[in-house]
This record gives structure tokens, sequence and C-alpha cells, in this order.
């Protein structure tokens, strides 16, 4: 069987991640990148700063696909499905799988009912599938949480909570977690909505009760300030004490006035400046109660770009439409050829 051929379209800090990992695999041909940035074509490996790959980089996903006619793309350029609905359009139409980290995309039905639907017509006619993952939606906060559910008898309440580092990313997610502001500025941000926090709560929490078979009346979120009293440095921005250097952001899944689901994600810079350790937590609450912690935390970026690679020999053997990872099988780091795991 011929290598599975695979395009990157976005060569941002994942993007680039997503490359270099896609091109240390067997099995798996990197056929070429999209880029906007790009204002002429252009070589991979120029572009990574390396020697020449034979691998075209263009900022024309059109000709780039009808040029080296890819199985599938990861797509790595929003957060949200209103953000890439053109994009899974134009590939969908090409009959081309597509795999993106838009966090939206892991479980759109509630957020985007209309476009979910849309976006699953698409894919079913031209028969490819379309599937959106990454660390978180995608792993820590729903899918590690569904898997852990297994050992128990009865669920009453799932409390999970992630305190991750925000400095190895860049100036865009410092500005939706309000990192640098003071605290009027921030609260502010909230109310306006321009202030996000986490985009995934909305996903994340519809996925798991209906996995469980979980029923709730509403979720609730609150984002609060995270307040630095040292000065805080990044690559990107210094924060001085006394401003915002995070946002700590919480959603509760309510049924008749008593929490059902609890996740909680406080997110900032440079925490071990105060000492305060990473780390994933997962308590579910029932019969038996389990407990799972990882220390430090699944690396955001290295876990998102991971899960996206990883993935890839499900969502080729998958049903075409829009799925989610409750839809495949057991999914797992991949050590030999990619082509192994294709059912």
């Amino acid at each position: 069987m011929e290598k599975i051929r695979v395009i990157q379209w976005g060569l941002g800090n994942m993007g680039r991640g997503m490359v270099e990992m896609l091109l240390s695999k067997e099995g798996i041909e990197v056929a070429g990148a999209v880029e906007k940035r790009v204002t002429e074509a252009t070589d991979l490996g120029v572009f990574l700063g390396k020697e020449s790959m034979g691998i075209p980089v263009y900022n024309d996903p059109v000709k780039l696909i009808d040029e080296v006619r890819p199985d599938i793309c990861i797509l790595a350029i929003n957060s949200f499905v209103k953000g890439v609905v053109e994009e899974l359009r134009l590939l969908t139409d090409r009959k081309i799988n597509v795999i993106t980290i838009a966090e939206e995309m892991a479980y759109p039905y509630v957020t985007e009912p209309e476009l979910s639907k849309e976006i699953h017509e698409m894919a079913l006619k031209n028969g490819v599938t379309v599937l959106g993952t990454g660390v978180n939606p995608g792993f820590v906060l729903d899918t590690l949480i569904i898997q852990l559910s297994l050992g128990v008898r009865r669920v009453d309440h799932i409390y999970a909570r992630r305190v991750n580092d925000l400095s190895p990313f860049g100036l865009t997610v410092m500005e939706e977690q309000g990192v640098g502001l003071s605290k009027e500025d921030f609260e502010k941000g909230v109310e306006e909505g321009t202030i996000y926090g986490h985009v995934g709560f909305l996903q994340s929490i519809p996925m798991i009760a209906k996995s469980l078979g979980l029923q709730y009346d509403e979720i609730i979120q609150t984002r609060a300030p995270i307040m630095t009293n040292v000065q805080r440095v990044t690559d990107d921005i210094v924060v001085e004490a006394g401003k915002v250097c995070g946002c700590n952001h919480t959603a509760v899944a309510m049924k008749g006035g008593r929490p059902v689901i609890t996740l909680e994600h406080p997110q900032q810079v440079r925490p071990d400046l105060e000492n305060i350790e990473t780390g994933d937590y997962i308590e579910i609450h029932g019969d038996p109660d389990l407990s799972m912690v990882i220390k430090p935390e699944v690396p955001g970026g290295i876990g998102t770009i991971a899960a996206a690679v990883n993935v890839i020999p499900h969502v080729l053997s998958a049903e075409a439409g829009l799925i989610t990872m409750t839809d495949i099988p057991v999914t797992h780091a991949i050590m030999d050829d990619f082509r192994n795991h294709l059912k």
C-alpha cells in the first residue's frame, strides 16, 4: 500500500510541530502545506529553516490539492466552527478527509447545530470524514474522563481540573485570557465577550454527558482573573505585579440544583514563579470513587500535535461524516507504520 498522503494547512506553532512529527512517522508522506503568509510558492524545508525537502508550500489550497492529491488534511488555523467551515467545504468537496484542532469542532453540535449538520452532510456527500481533536478539548477534560469511567458502576459527579502554563503561547492566546490587564479591564472584557478564557467547555461537557448518559439542565460558566504578586516574563509579554497573569475558567453542568460535571481550567503564565505546580486532575465520584493525577500537565502544544497526528489512521478508517473522539476506537500513540492501523 502507498504511504498515507497528508497536507498541513496552517504553519503556526502547532502546524510546524505537526509537520515535524509527521516527517518522523513511518507510512506517512507529507505531500505539501498551505500557509496564508506565504506570498509565493516555497519549499517546506526552506520555510522551516532547513534544507530543501521537495515539498511545496502554497497560499492557494486549491492549487496544492490539485497538484499533490492528498488523502487527508490537518487543519490548524482557527478555534471556532465559523472560522473553519469554508475550509472544510473546500476540502470535503475535493474528497479529502480532515482533522482539525479548532476547539469548537471537537463537539460542535451544541454551539453550532446548523453548521454541524451542514458539515456532516458535506462529508457524507463526498464520502469523507471530519474530526475535531486536540489536547483539550479532545483528550484531557473529556476523552480521558470518559475512558476512566469504564471502571465505575455509578457516576454521581465528575470533577476535573487542568492547571497549565500559558507561557509557550503567543500574544493572541494571551489576549484571549486577559493576560497583562488590570482586574477592572479583565472584568470589562468578560462582560463584552473579548475575554474568552478556555474555548472548549461547551464541547467537553456535552461529549461527556452524552457518552455516559448523564443529564443536565444548564451549564454555568465563570471567568475569574488570576492576579500575580510578582513580575512574570515570557518571550511575548511582561506582566507586572498586581496585573492579570491568567484566567480561571470554570464550567458546571447542573441537574436539579446540584453539579453533575465540574470542569476547571486555570491558565496562567509562569505559574512556577509563585510555586504553583501544573497538572491534570480527574475525580469521578460514585461507585467506586476514582481519581487520576498527571503531574506536570500534559503539555498543551505537544499534546495537541500528538493527538492530531495519532488519529490519522482512525479517521481514514471511520465512516463518512462529522465525527467526534467518542465515535472512533480507543486512540493511542503509534510507534510503527501508520498503515498497520488502518481498518
